[in-house]
């Protein structure tokens, strides 16, 4: 039986302990011998992530148990923070980051009874030593890595370059036996490849105000006989052209993407001259935004294929066969910079693999003929899948995809194409209100939340959104939106928030949510939007600045242009405002005229404030400033704030209550009935 009930007021099965216990997705996959390995979220255990093995007979296992936590603090975002190799004897060899002090970590998880040995030493000093991108060097006993350096307290007071640490364990204790392969010239280093001769070794670098999708340049060096590098110099790149990923295939060919020519494209480059020839000229994306250290875009397999992600908003798996190549020629696809013409005078082509996979995550690994990543559908969430190139069959050989609650609950989400500000495109994914248990009222339109994803150079993926889920089963519609600035959709589209950060996106999500509402599919005066990290910068440049939203959850938000550009963040994104806002010296009315913090006197709707009080990014003084700019106004709003959550929440317990408030916020003003949540009684 359907009963007719308000938008907001349906029943729903999707609680909000079911987002807690599947939030978060596998990363970071490897092959280990005949073995898949792949990290995993534990939100039910503090939020650590574990790194699970698959055995060849299928059988999933944890590798380490709690607190041991696989996660590095690398740029503060992290990234590939293992590595393994399988031995003749004794069963694999694993060295990890471990995530509570840093240090790299041996353990050999066949060995009975053994335990994770320590290869690092601890630093008191600033944020410590940090280790990411790890690459084991067996016949040097070593392991090679980007090494984070605190040199004082500041966050900024740092250096990063490429070091080798012995698997012996003799640095455990002493710094002095890290042997560095490079210096600090580069501000920012991404870990080694070798060549598969071992004489070559390429790496990526960039340095400030420049984020790693404004301008890098790939590196290389000898590897001489004593394990040193020699003659580094600069191949491709520099302060224009992005080149996020590089890697070496089987036959010595050195591949990378570059967006030289407006897009990611994969480029084939000569490791002497630096010549590039764009392998397969597209307006698509062959790569991303590098926010993590080893973010894996594409992957060389032996034979001339390469497996690589690409598309134009959703990345889709590929296989591209280098043997019809671009040849040497005439410039292609990247204008002069690039050297290469299409051999044969035929377009080379990805053949895509086949199932129901729309999207993947840029962590990709293969073995043999086998290509493993992780992807997710609109009605399937992230799992570990392999593909076969021989038969072209995939599969999924991971954290299967299952159901929490009958899909009949599930959104049935869709790509949208809007107009914005001057005729201009803005993408985004609809979430409309769903169950089958329910209907609305004749005649009532349903409320909408406009959710700006964070970043702000990043995107919103159309897949299963369990949390999507949580409100569209209970009667409230999501729209997120990719707005201008957002990737997957050209340099162009990105560029459109440089120097427009709080006016271009804002205007793109008020643009979505105002169509919305003129075609009838919103309640125009119950709208709302939410955000977290950058999204929530918008969300509160959002309520600041328009009167269209009836309310907002703003989550570990930035809030003062000018103290998160001076002394409020980490140092990989210090100087990310210069691209974002301006030159802090050039333009500082600008800096204090766009911050919601300066702009609290013009907030006029209700608001939820969710923080964790470990930010390193987002650090919670901000929030506190905005509190008290707030203090004697008559504006209803709610503040959490979470002991022991950095930047982006993780427990179980964090989640449930942050969601848990947010519906509350929007049934106290949009008058449907919720529980009550302690704290978040909206007062003045």
């Amino acid at each position: 039986m359907v009963t007719t009930a308000p938008y907001g007021a349906w029943r729903s099965p999707i609680g909000a302990q079911h987002i807690a216990a599947h939030d978060g997705n596998p990363e970071h996959v490897g092959v280990v011998g005949d073995e898949v390995w792949w990290t995993s979220p534990r939100p039910a255990e503090n939020g650590r992530r574990t790194l699970v093995r698959r055995r060849p007979g299928g059988t999933e296992e944890s590798l380490l148990p709690g607190p041991w936590n696989v996660r590095s603090r690398v740029m503060e975002y992290g990234g590939a923070s293992w590595a393994a190799t399988a031995r003749t004897a004794g069963g694999p060899l694993l060295v990890f980051s471990h995530f509570d002090d840093q240090r790299l970590y041996a353990y050999e998880p066949d060995l009975a009874g053994g335990q994770p040995t320590p290869l690092t030493p601890v630093s008191e000093l600033g944020g410590g030593l940090r280790w990411i991108d790890p690459v084991l060097v067996p016949e040097r006993g070593e392991v090679w890595c980007v090494l984070e350096e605190f040199t004082g307290p500041a966050p900024t007071d740092v250096r990063r370059l490429l070091a080798a640490v012995p698997l012996d364990g003799s640095a455990a204790e002493n710094r002095a036996a890290v042997r560095e392969l490079t210096d600090d010239t580069h501000r920012f280093v991404t870990g080694v490849r070798r060549s598969p001769d071992g004489r070559r070794a390429v790496w990526i670098a960039w340095d400030h105000p420049r984020m790693p999708w404004d301008g890098t340049e790939l590196k290389t060096a000898e590897i001489t006989a004593d394990g040193t590098f020699s003659g580094v110099r600069t191949l491709i790149g520099g302060p224009g052209e992005s080149i996020p990923q590089a890697e070496w295939a089987a036959d010595g060919t050195l591949l990378a993407a570059s967006d030289r020519n407006g897009w990611w494209n994969l480029y084939r480059v000569d490791p002497d001259s630096g010549a590039a020839v764009n392998l397969c000229p597209r307006d698509e994306e062959f790569a991303g935004p590098l926010w993590k250290v080893g973010f894996r875009w594409f992957a060389p397999l032996p034979g001339g294929l390469v497996a690589t992600l690409h598309g134009r908003g959703a990345l889709t798996l590929g296989i591209l066969d280098l043997h019809a190549a671009p040849t040497p020629g005439a410039a292609v696809g990247g204008g002069a910079a690039d050297s290469g013409a299409v051999g044969g005078g035929a377009e080379l082509r990805p053949a895509d693999a086949v199932g129901p996979w729309t999207e993947w995550l840029p962590t990709l690994a293969v073995d043999g003929t086998r290509v493993v990543g992780v992807a997710a559908s609109p009605h399937t969430g992230y799992e570990v899948v392999e593909l076969d190139t021989c038969t072209g069959h995939a599969r999924v050989i991971g954290e299967p995809h299952r159901d929490v609650v009958d899909p009949a609950y599930y959104p049935q989400p869709v790509a949208r194409t809007f107009t914005g500000p001057d005729g201009r495109e803005v993408h985004a994914h609809l979430y409309p209100p769903r169950n089958p248990d329910h209907r609305a009222p004749d005649g009532e339109l349903p409320p909408y939340v406009v959710w700006a994803h964070g970043g702000p150079t990043s995107r919103s993926p159309l897949v299963l959104s369990l949390q999507a889920a949580y409100f569209t089963s209970r009667g409230i519609g999501v729209v997120d939106v990719n707005y201008g600035g957002s990737t997957g959709y050209g340099r162009p589209y990105r560029e459109r928030l440089r120097e427009q950060w709080g006016v271009v996106d804002v205007a793109d999500c008020a643009a979505v949510a105002e169509a919305l509402a003129a075609e009838g599919g919103a309640d125009r005066d119950r709208l709302a939007i939410r955000g977290g990290s950058a999204g929530g910068w918008t969300t509160a440049a959002s309520l600041t600045s328009t009167s269209l939203y009836a309310c907002g959850t703003i989550l570990f938000p930035v809030l003062d242009l000018v103290n998160w550009a001076t002394d409020g963040t980490h140092d990989f994104e210090s100087q990310y405002l210069e691209g974002l806002v301006g030159p802090l010296a050039e333009v500082p009315d600008r800096y204090r005229e766009r911050s919601p913090l300066h702009r609290a006197d013009h907030l006029r709707a209700p608001f939820l404030l969710l923080q964790g009080l470990d930010d390193a990014v987002c650090p919670p003084a901000q929030c506190e400033r905005f509190l008290a700019a707030l203090a004697g106004r008559d504006v209803p709003h709610a503040y959490l704030a979470f002991a022991g959550e950095g930047h982006g929440f993780r427990r179980a317990e964090t989640m449930i209550r942050s969601l848990e408030a947010e519906i509350s916020l929007y049934g106290q003003v949009f008058g449907f009935p919720t529980e009550e949540v302690p704290g978040v009684t909206l007062a003045p």
